[in-house]
């Protein structure tokens, strides 16, 4: 599972020239979801996404969470975030997860955040949407599950 979050003034969403959900400061979070996702990364990436302290103190520092700065979440289903890029210039997809696996993922992935007191809002899941957002920073960030499972293994090798 992949998110690629990025720190907003203000974020939203339109389908069919409709505003369908919107935020004002916070997290627009694009998630994508491959094949071997399951329960156990949504609920890492929703607690990483809810402590990353990527947002200023009183001094400047980024050194509080989206949930500390009393920020939203805009959450993008992103199946794009899988693109495979390694040959020719026509990105393939096989890497993402299929809607019947991705759909319940990404929604599991918002009422994880809600679950943590964020208040989360959507897009739709395989619409067309238009995104609309004023980074702030710019501070923009890629986390993927797959880093928990490989720091998970570097852990149980160094262990004697």
């Amino acid at each position: 599972m992949r998110a690629l979050l990025q720190r907003v003034r203000s974020a939203s969403v339109e389908i069919e020239g409709e505003r369908t959900a919107s935020i004002g400061p916070g997290l627009l979070v694009f998630l994508g979801v491959t094949h071997s996702d399951g329960p156990d990364d949504l609920t890492w990436l929703a607690g990483k996404v809810s402590r990353l302290r990527i947002f200023e103190d009183e001094n400047g520092k980024m050194n509080r969470s989206v949930t500390e700065s009393g920020g939203a979440v805009l959450v993008v289903s992103q199946f794009t975030l899988y693109a495979d890029t390694r040959r020719g210039n026509r990105p393939g997809f096989d890497q993402a997860a299929r809607p019947d696996l991705a759909n319940p993922l990404y929604e599991s992935f918002c009422a994880a955040l809600r679950d943590l007191g964020l208040p989360v809002a959507t897009g739709r899941f395989a619409a067309e949407m238009q995104v609309h957002l004023q980074n702030d920073g710019p501070v923009t960030i890629l986390l993927d599950s797959s880093e928990r499972k490989a720091s998970r293994h570097r852990r149980a090798e160094e262990a004697p």
